[in-house]
């Protein structure tokens, strides 16, 4: 495949600073500067794709540390629609939060609504999975939309395959999300605010270097890695991160989206990414099931039944602080909302301090020694809870 040749762009400073490297990895300690105050990283960004966190209060989200959101600009689309939010004061004042908003851009939902969409080199049509109308968004349409959210970093929109699409159209979605990258990179946007550019490339080595190359000339002043996550072996995801991570721009923040395990976190911040985001700690504490620094637990078990102890004793958040296993099992059990509230409040609070812990063993220069032991525990608790 002959390598395509992006149109020329003037360069872009870089809103991210690097503070420090771990001498034993590619782990580095940041600043990622947006409209709506300084983002310390490597940063875990809770999923609020509606506009909400699902299950918390902004405030309780806020005091977990989390100081960067993700929201979903084709959802917010769909309902309740740009123009209700913009005259409601824009997307923070909307879902009252004072921090930086990340929204990405429908490019997922390329794949996982496939059978409600058509992609042309204009764009795409979605038939809603709201009420069946349709809605046609160009790439032009999607960076406008964003811009009218006020969010701090806006996604482009991109094509995502699937893991199990063969090299044609993984080929063909990622010629495509250059060309779209050439049209979004020529977009206007206020100070502060960032769009980032998104790597694809499926599973295919060469095509990953070679799009993150193709990107990069275009002078982003952030990179997103997507596609992965979506059905292919763990071992694999790490395997494409480590490899797109180095063909990306060292100077620029570097965003692994859409992962994963608490253990996987700290691989890819060794690698050397920046900023993250999952669903997992709120979709999996509404089905009881909880990370820790043990392994996960998962509180329907009967064996909970009469503990006493708490969730996760080295965790200092008002789940683990204030109620016992016994009584969590009782909510999760029951069906009680306040048991999918507490085991979300814990989900995230655990992946936030994690990602402080991370940002602190940075600065004191034993990220490495660190990292490996809380891995090598958390993967030994899953064992003995397997």
């Amino acid at each position: 495949m002959e390598e395509a040749s992006p149109s020329p762009a003037a360069p872009r400073g870089s809103p991210f600073e690097t503070l420090c490297v771990d001498e034993h990895s590619s782990a580095r300690r940041g600043r990622l500067s947006t409209a709506h105050g300084v983002i310390e990283t490597p940063v875990f960004m809770p999923v609020a794709t509606r506009g909400t966190v699902k299950g918390l209060t902004p405030g309780q989200v806020w005091d977990q540390g989390a100081r960067i959101l993700l929201a979903n600009a084709y959802h917010l689309i769909l309902r309740p629609g740009v123009e209700v939010i913009e005259d409601l004061g824009r997307l923070h004042r909307f879902m009252g939060w004072d921090g930086a908003i990340l929204t990405d851009s429908g490019g997922f939902q390329i794949m996982s609504l496939a059978e409600l969409r058509r992609v042309t080199e204009e764009g795409v049509e979605f038939r809603s999975h709201l009420d069946g109308s349709k809605i046609f968004l160009t790439p032009e349409d999607i960076v406008h939309a964003q811009r009218r959210l006020g969010v701090d970093i806006l996604m482009p929109l991109d094509v995502c395959v699937a893991a199990g699409d063969g090299r044609t159209a993984v080929e063909a979605g990622m010629e495509r999300t250059t060309r779209w990258a050439e049209r979004q990179a020529l977009q206007q946007l206020e100070a502060g605010r960032h769009l980032y550019g998104i790597v694809q490339g499926g599973l295919e080595l060469d095509l990953r270097r070679n799009h993150a190359g193709q990107l990069a000339a275009l002078g982003f002043p952030g990179y997103a890695v997507g596609g992965l996550s979506v059905g292919e072996d763990r071992h694999v995801t790490r395997e494409i991160a480590a490899e797109t991570a180095a063909a990306l721009p060292v100077e620029r923040s570097r965003y692994l989206m859409g992962v994963g395990l608490p253990q996987d976190l700290l691989r890819f911040v060794g690698m050397g990414y920046d900023q993250f985001d999952c669903v997992m700690p709120t979709r999996n504490g509404r089905n009881g099931s909880c990370f820790t620094w043990s392994g996960r637990v998962n509180l329907r078990l009967a064996k909970h039944r009469r503990s006493r102890e708490p969730l996760d004793a080295d965790c200092r958040c008002y789940t683990c602080t204030r109620f016992s296993l016994g009584y969590l099992r009782h909510l999760s059990t029951s069906g009680e909302m306040l048991g999918a509230q507490l085991a979300s409040l814990h989900n995230v609070h655990f992946y936030l301090d994690l990602m402080s812990q991370t940002r602190s063993h940075l600065d004191a220069g034993d990220f490495a020694v660190w990292s490996r032991s809380v891995i090598e525990r958390i993967e030994e608790g899953e064992g003995e809870k397997k």
